[in-house]
């Protein structure tokens, strides 16, 4: 198989998913690609000071800044796309805000007006830990918030709300290095794209950013058949993961349960109701995320669990 290196470049960047854009890089299944990403917002020089206002990809950028699309060679609609991170390198700062932006979030906690709250990150990997400019220190976790697919539907899309077809803006920090995402097919050759560098973050992404930060990940990426399930779902160090998304919390959460719940038919041999019991005992339903417009939910059925 073959190794192959994206840098994010004005060529090899965007910030929406679309069928139309042509492939910044094209690899057969197996390879491995080392993606560079900046972080969310693009910015292509760091911050000195909390929100410092810095040169961007997109200057009037409409999502995340991606890199991609990666084409994968003989891919169809229909097919299962897997992308298994193995590693996952952040850059050397970060940063998160919240407040004055409004959301059900900042209207209950009054903070839908006013100014924004920055936070400004010295990272560094090789000692695992992110330093707050206040004095803040935090145990780094990288992962992407973004792994996703073109849908096939004409037309430019947000990267904002991750979409259960595709994928996307899921931001759930279990698909550390050593997970496997595994992805719906949606368009010829797959069209991926990866970025959203998160150098942590806790369930829920409650102030609408984790620590974003550029990030260097290296993924291989294949075609999976036989996989137990049609929509988005994971295998991860923390265990196996489904996930729901939608503007109803409700519908979330029974989304990523019913895809456990039918998971777990076809691991231990059981009927639906067995395997409802039994998941009562031992998955944890989370929610992934509260900031990207529909709820994020994700159901973990840990590793080692059950024997």
């Amino acid at each position: 198989m073959t190794s192959h290196v994206l840098d994010p470049t004005p060529r090899t960047t965007a910030d929406v998913f679309s069928a139309d854009h042509p492939p910044a890089i094209t690899v057969d299944p197996g390879d491995t690609v080392v993606v560079g990403s900046l972080d969310a917002a693009g910015h292509l020089e760091r911050q000195t000071a909390p929100g410092q206002a810095r040169p961007q990809m997109f200057p009037n950028r409409r999502g995340h800044c991606l890199t991609g699309p990666i084409a994968v060679r003989g891919t169809r609609r229909g097919d299962m796309l897997s992308v298994h991170v193995v590693g996952l390198h952040p850059g050397t700062w970060g940063w998160t805000v919240a407040g004055a932006k409004e959301s059900p979030v900042t209207q209950r906690l009054g903070l839908a007006v006013g100014s924004p709250s920055w936070l400004l990150w010295e990272l560094d990997a090789d000692a695992g830990k992110a330093t707050e400019s206040r004095g803040f220190v935090r145990r780094l976790a990288p992962f992407l918030g973004v792994m996703g697919v073109a849908p096939a539907e004409p037309g430019e899309h947000s990267t904002i709300p991750p979409r259960g077809s595709t994928g996307g803006n899921i931001d759930c920090r279990e698909l550390v290095a050593g997970s496997t995402l595994y992805l719906p097919v949606d368009v010829p050759e797959a069209l991926l794209y990866l970025g959203d560098g998160h150098a942590a973050q806790g369930d829920g992404e409650v102030g609408g950013s984790a620590i974003e930060c550029p990030m260097t990940s290296e993924v291989v990426i294949d075609v999976a058949p036989d996989r137990p399930l049609p929509s988005v779902h994971a295998e991860t160090p923390a265990g196996r993961v489904t996930f729901g998304f939608h503007a109803d919390l409700n519908k979330a959460t029974g989304d990523a349960l019913d895809d456990m719940v039918s998971w777990m038919q076809l691991l231990f041999d059981l009927d639906r109701a067995t395997a409802l019991a039994l998941a009562s005992t031992c998955v944890d339903m989370r929610v992934t995320q509260i900031a990207n417009q529909v709820w994020g939910v994700h159901a973990l059925l840990p590793t080692g669990v059950l024997s």
